[in-house]
């Protein structure tokens, strides 16, 4: 053997010996990203159907019965079945020349959303906003009577929480975390402000007072849910009695689905 064959021999050893190496410490190539779930083509964004419609979506904010922003929001708005959300335009039209908007807290919830509602009320450590949502509740009753539960018909995309607005509406202050807080249930002056008509509590308060014909509500209170109550049923929407502000469309257009898909514009792309 010449000694240049020799030192072809070598150098081609040496290669397969670095390409060996090479191979077994390469990091192995990462399994593609699962795509995010889509929006229904029957699914809007509710300000493509009534863009006069005010928005607040709490959940979005830390300002809500957790004390931070919710798992699944991505952005501040409104998600709905393409006939809820007509239905809810069609409420809006009645409202407006009498002076009054309505305003969203909450549509379309997806199931990542609720189980993070789930975990929080498993936690009883976690009492950060119980001062203003549920003074009056022990946080270990939450599932037993109802305010928890692991499913919820706002992630079936037909539910919305909401209330009525005076016009020209003022904007309601931002959330200041950590600020001192005031029962959901007090007076209207007393209590976190919110542009919203007197209902007698606050978004979201987990109490007995929040019960739409509670009997202890009465005069403008009383007077406003029942502009609210009757404005919806008229056009197909159905109180939750223990909710002043809870309704759902019916007949409902996705009755027994469950969805899981962020809060966002991305997940309604290439919908008209």
């Amino acid at each position: 053997m010449t000694q240049l064959s020799a030192a072809v021999r070598t150098l081609v050893t040496a290669l397969a010996a670095l390409t060996a190496t090479t191979a077994a410490t390469a990091p192995a190539a990462s399994a593609p990203a699962t795509p995010e779930p889509r929006a229904p083509k029957d699914f809007v964004a509710l300000s493509s159907v009534d863009p006069t419609i005010i928005q607040e979506i709490r959940y979005f904010t830390p300002h809500n019965f957790v004390g931070e922003r919710i798992d699944g929001y991505r952005e501040p708005l409104c998600i709905l079945t393409r006939p809820a959300a007509r239905a809810l335009h069609e409420a809006q039209r009645k409202l407006l020349p009498r002076g009054y908007s309505l305003k969203v807290y909450d549509c379309y919830r997806p199931q990542r959303a609720v189980d993070h509602f789930v975990r929080w009320a498993k936690d009883p450590d976690d009492q950060a906003m119980k001062a203003e949502f549920y003074p009056n509740v022990d946080k270990s009753r939450l599932f037993a009577d109802g305010y928890i539960a692991e499913k919820s018909g706002h992630s079936r995309g037909s539910t919305v929480d909401l209330t009525v607005v005076r016009l020209p509406a003022t904007p309601t202050r931002p959330y200041r975390p950590g600020e001192p807080l005031t029962p959901c249930f007090a007076d209207q002056d007393e209590r976190f402000p919110d542009n919203s008509v007197d209902m007698g509590t606050g978004y979201d308060c987990f109490d007995t007072l929040s019960h739409t014909l509670d009997p202890r509500i009465q005069g403008e209170q009383r007077a406003n849910r029942t502009l609210l109550k009757n404005t919806l049923e008229d056009l197909g929407f159905v109180n939750l009695a223990e909710e002043w502000w809870h309704y759902t469309f019916k007949p409902e257009a996705r009755p027994d689905t469950y969805f899981d898909f962020p809060v966002s514009r991305r997940s309604l792309a290439g919908h008209r």
